[in-house]
């Protein structure tokens, strides 16, 4: 199957020019610069004219909720959502039910991911206070790291154990795995919760969600995960940073850049002050806090400091969210409109596009070693993600492909449009239209050295 992109911008490490691509069957064939018109005969042209032509998108961190809680998500609806938000591959969490924290659950998920997954898919082995012996059997070439939470969230997973602790640094550094943590002191939170409900009742307004999952809590537990990392010169990418203080963990030269930051959408786009509106459907864990934490960060994602842009994006029922610090439940799904929001934030000048592809797709790639994904390059998969500005269109329940059917975006009215996602060469996004027989890949990792 041979298929043509033509007449697009094409956007690819660092640089935006007039192209095309040729893709054959699964892989990019070849990109041709400028008007040059591409020669031999082909199954299927797609004219990019107007649009921009990007790698397809890597979200590195998603919780799909498969096996165990598929009442709020699966396999099969969330990488449908990621289709339609021009995200080609994800790496998914380990804290499903039963957890991904032994070989058995982790060939359980890529089973059923193989039978429903409609994009490319991998999983994180999730760390524990008893199971780093079991890191030494997993193929690195399959995972692309180990998860630790090192704060209790959605799932319980929390390790605390400060023997455990170095367990797992050092484990995964002699295994050359990268270790991505959920950075919160629990003891801290605890504390915050209990005078929160002593002082507002037993479910604190959603308001003060940002007090009691704090700035402190945060820091206090990166630059333990920093001081191990260290210890042990283990990789180490430290998720959903909520803080401007955090910023400061990742860029010294002494680290080798062993020491990474990744941002999600939600710290990005919403503060504290989006509580009085959006109420409980913004509550996650870390808490989205001030406004000028969150002017640091997006300041930081064109700076270098961000190494990479994830969504955090964890399905619950609506009903689940109701209520405050107490009852609703943390989490919200993003990944559909991942992309745009990060496009809108280029319309406004917070960063470019070109700095957009390398957060959202180069980086993802190179810090967990992707094989031959993340660029458009001949002879890499072909996936392709191509937008067009000046699409208005505004998100309702109808057209929320995420199983849980809300969104905090709803309402909400974005200028760029997902036109085309292609999947390994497979058209799997075409204007609106999902060819539900494709299903997506395992990713392999750390093949090419």
């Amino acid at each position: 199957m041979r298929r043509l992109i033509q007449g697009g911008t094409i956007v690819n490490e660092g640089r935006s020019f007039l192209g095309s691509i040729i893709i054959e069957d699964d892989c990019i064939k070849d990109i041709i610069k400028g008007n040059l018109t591409a020669r031999g005969t082909f199954d299927e042209v797609v004219d990019a004219t107007g649009c921009f032509v990007l790698p397809g998108v890597i979200d590195s961190h998603v919780h799909f909720r498969e096996p165990g809680l598929t009442e709020k998500a699966d396999l099969e609806s969330e990488s449908r959502a990621a289709a339609f938000g021009g995200v080609t591959s994800y790496f998914d969490m380990p804290n499903t039910n039963p957890q991904t924290t032994t070989i058995v659950a982790l060939e359980d998920k890529w089973a059923r991911a193989a039978k429903s997954s409609h994009v490319n898919y991998s999983f994180f082995f999730g760390a524990t206070n008893a199971n780093s012996k079991l890191f030494e059997q997993l193929d690195v070439h399959s995972i692309p790291g180990i998860k630790l939470f090192m704060g209790a969230s959605t799932g319980n997973m929390l390790v605390d154990q400060r023997d455990s602790l170095e367990a797992t640094f050092r484990v995964a550094a002699s295994l050359g795995l990268p270790v991505m943590t959920h950075c919160e002191d629990s003891g801290i939170i605890n504390q915050n919760m209990k005078a929160a409900k002593e002082r507002f009742g037993e479910d604190p307004d959603i308001t003060h969600h940002w007090e009691i999952r704090s700035e402190e809590a945060c820091c206090q537990s990166s630059s333990l995960a920093v001081e191990l990392a260290r210890k042990y010169k283990t990789q180490l990418h430290i998720a959903h940073v909520s803080t401007a203080k955090e910023l400061s963990f990742a860029g010294h030269p002494e680290d080798e850049g062993r020491i990474t930051l990744e941002a999600v959408i939600a710290h990005i786009i919403f503060s504290n002050e989006d509580y009085l509106t959006k109420g409980a459907l913004i509550k996650c864990n870390p808490s989205v806090k001030k406004p000028a934490d969150r002017a640091a960060i997006q300041q930081a994602l064109m700076s270098g400091r961000i190494t990479t842009i994830g969504t955090d994006h964890a399905p619950h029922l609506l009903s689940q969210k109701q209520g405050g610090c107490a009852k609703a439940a943390s989490g919200m799904p993003m990944l559909q409109f991942s992309l745009v929001s990060m496009l809108e934030l280029v319309d406004n000048g917070v960063l470019t596009i070109e700095r957009l592809v390398e957060l959202m797709a180069h980086a993802p790639a190179q810090l967990f070693e992707i094989d031959k994904r993340g660029y458009l390059r001949e002879g890499y998969k072909a996936d392709v993600t191509i937008v067009q500005p000046h699409q208005s269109w505004t998100v309702d329940e109808a057209c929320i492909q995420s199983k849980c059917k809300w969104s905090p975006m709803m309402g909400h009215t974005f200028q760029w449009k997902v036109i085309h996602t292609f999947c390994n060469g497979h058209h799997l996004l075409d204007n609106g239209k999902l060819d539900t027989t494709t299903r997506g890949e395992r990713l392999s990792f750390r093949n090419t050295k």
